[in-house]
């Protein structure tokens, strides 16, 4: 007899939700049979299940949607969602992507494990969901300790504890949302790691972070290398040179982003345009050697 699978919940998910909770089924138990009749959890219609407004996660790839999609016909949800009861409908606190995979199959309902949570209670299952899968690049996970912190007053060190992080981490993490949006925007492509990020940080003059940033990505330049040009910098800082390029302006940055967008959803693929005045590059990210030749069939290029 095979063993029963981890709960992906963790320690912290399942404290805040074990309140009156029953004991949650085996994963197998709830895709073989209707949630019904699984202890702890029913059906929910599709319809009535609206989105979390504390929802961390800023970007669902059209790509990422349809391999869930594709695997839930296949294999059936092997972990419902869990929501809490407002008014005639059910806020989502956990399940999103599986949420939006099923109105994307056309299913009329979905199963669902239904707790009783206050609003930041709600917040923090929903962060602590995400966080424990993997799903949140650095800076959603920034503005979702932003967001704890914010609608619901509480301290660095009490968010830490709530999702089950260390004080220190929720700082560092927080400290990306004072880079510029555009630096930010790199990060949230896992075009610049959250090491390149910390040594940006040391870069005062936003005009040359955001040169040194575009560099980085350009020359492929490592976190020790970046260090390297940070510190070299920072010692010809009295010599009244300045960088003679700019960053871009906030809405010179919102038009990159729409642009970025439309490539995005016309490529079915992440793009990031590198822009400036006189120069600039398109990234478009794949996925091994099919999504590639995918993408120059696209691209009416042919191999």
């Amino acid at each position: 007899m095979s063993a029963a699978p981890k709960s992906r919940l963790g320690r912290g998910l399942g404290g805040l939700i074990s309140s009156g909770a029953s004991p949650a089924p085996k994963a197998e138990a709830v895709a073989a049979a209707p949630a019904t009749t699984a202890p702890g959890y029913q059906e929910v219609a599709v319809h009535l299940v609206e989105p979390s407004p504390y929802q961390a996660r800023r970007e669902i790839t059209p790509e990422q949607l349809t391999e869930l999609a594709d695997s839930i016909r296949s294999e059936g949800l092997l972990q419902p969602i869990v929501v809490r009861k407002t008014g005639d409908k059910f806020q989502l606190i956990a399940g999103e992507r599986r949420w939006r995979a099923f109105q994307q199959l056309k299913l009329k309902s979905i199963p669902a494990r239904i707790v009783e949570a206050s609003n930041a209670s709600a917040a923090a299952l929903g962060l602590i969901e995400n966080l424990q899968r993997e799903g949140l690049n650095p800076i959603e996970e920034a503005h979702g300790f932003a967001s704890l912190i914010r609608d619901f007053d509480l301290t660095q060190e009490t968010a830490a504890d709530r999702v089950g992080k260390a004080r220190a981490t929720v700082a560092n993490t927080l400290r990306l949302l004072t880079l510029d949006a555009e630096i930010q925007g790199f990060i949230a492509k896992n075009l610049l790691s959250v090491g390149h990020a910390k040594v940006l940080l040391g870069i005062a003059d936003t005009a040359h972070r955001a040169l040194l940033a575009r560099r980085v990505i350009e020359e492929g330049l490592n976190v020790r290398l970046t260090e390297k040009l940070v510190q070299e910098r920072k010692l010809t800082t009295g010599s009244g040179r300045k960088p003679k390029q700019r960053s871009l302006s906030a809405k010179d940055a919102e038009a990159v982003a729409n642009i970025e967008k439309k490539l995005s959803s016309h490529l079915g693929a992440r793009v990031a345009v590198l822009h400036s005045a006189k120069k600039g590059r398109i990234v478009i990210e794949y996925q091994g050697n099919e999504d590639l030749q995918r993408l120059l069939e696209k691209l009416g290029i042919e191999t």
